[in-house]
């Protein structure tokens, strides 16, 4: 009987831009040692989990984060990594790299809300998105549509890639990207939490249907 398809998406470990509080989108920086140390507790915590393929965005905190779990896995020797441009985290443009609370501050203002916390409270990811774009002077920020776009075709793509044989598959990415992916697949599932840093969310594919195991699980942690 062929094994259902099992995603599981990982979160990079903290970055200096995370621990910092600025923009981080295409945007890269190491992950701080606290941010190691979490990733290799999550890594412990699936070492029993024997994976068929590795996938990461192609930026180096999510590149840093994969081999640090699959050098935690029993059966990770040999499984070759394969980053895609596609999982990257959303562009910012012009604010990346800024102070995060400025941005949103800006942002909330540029769309008519009086601060980032009425902003948070009452616009949906896809409005706050495109605001971005276009409090972004440069508008080189990514819109929904154009993040979304580039996302799911990494997606299909690992998914066209093993949903015959099954199996688990490691998916390192960010939070914006793993969340949007968790919502167009069950909209019930609200895009707006935010994801811990090297937290598990598991998707299930069988029978031409999705469903969420696991949501920003980190109670598998190793210490």
């Amino acid at each position: 009987m062929k094994k259902p398809l099992s995603l599981y998406f990982v979160r990079h470990g903290q970055t200096y831009l995370n621990k910092y509080e600025k923009m981080q989108g295409w945007a890269d920086s190491p992950l701080t040692p606290e941010g190691t140390e979490i990733v290799k507790a999550s890594g412990r915590g699936l070492a029993d989990t024997e994976f068929v393929a590795a996938y990461s965005s192609d930026l180096h905190r999510t590149i840093a984060t994969a081999e640090l779990i699959l050098k935690e896995n029993k059966h990770g020797f040999g499984l070759k990594l394969e980053p895609r441009s596609e999982f990257r985290e959303t562009f910012f443009g012009s604010f990346e790299g800024d102070a995060s609370a400025m941005t949103w501050d800006l942002v909330a203002k540029k769309m008519g809300f009086a601060s980032k916390a009425e902003l948070y409270a009452k616009a949906n990811v896809r409005e706050t998105m495109n605001g971005t774009k276009v409090a972004d002077p440069t508008h080189d920020a990514e819109d929904f549509m154009t993040f979304w776009h580039r996302v799911e075709q990494g997606f299909l793509h690992v998914v066209n890639a093993h949903r015959e044989t099954g199996g688990n598959v490691l998916i390192v990415a960010h939070g914006n990207t793993i969340r949007n992916i968790v919502h167009e697949l069950e909209p019930s599932v609200k895009a707006d939490f935010i994801l811990d840093n090297a937290s598990v969310t598991v998707l299930t594919y069988e029978n031409g249907l999705f469903k969420i195991e696991r949501l920003n699980d980190t109670s598998h942690f190793i210490g």
